[in-house]
């Protein structure tokens, strides 16, 4: 959902985050778990993309594009 708020393709990710198109695939595909360091660099790219991740909070985690992000770029 983080990538589609933001508009970016597999590839824009992948080239963010430094992490391989192939194991972002699978790992929204729900077909890998990923190590720390892969999870971190996904969340450090998508943050400075402008997103904002929300904790559990009894309707479940989730993400929202911060207001005023600038998420084209």
């Amino acid at each position: 959902m983080a990538r589609a708020a933001l508009r970016w393709s597999l590839k824009d990710l992948a080239e963010r985050s430094r992490v391989n198109h192939v194991t972002i695939n699978r790992f929204e595909m729900d077909q890998a778990s990923s190590n720390p360091a892969t999870l971190a660099a996904l969340r450090r790219a998508l943050e400075e993309g402008g997103i904002e991740f929300i904790a559990e909070n009894g309707g479940g985690a989730g993400v929202r594009l911060r207001k005023g992000a600038d998420h084209a770029s």
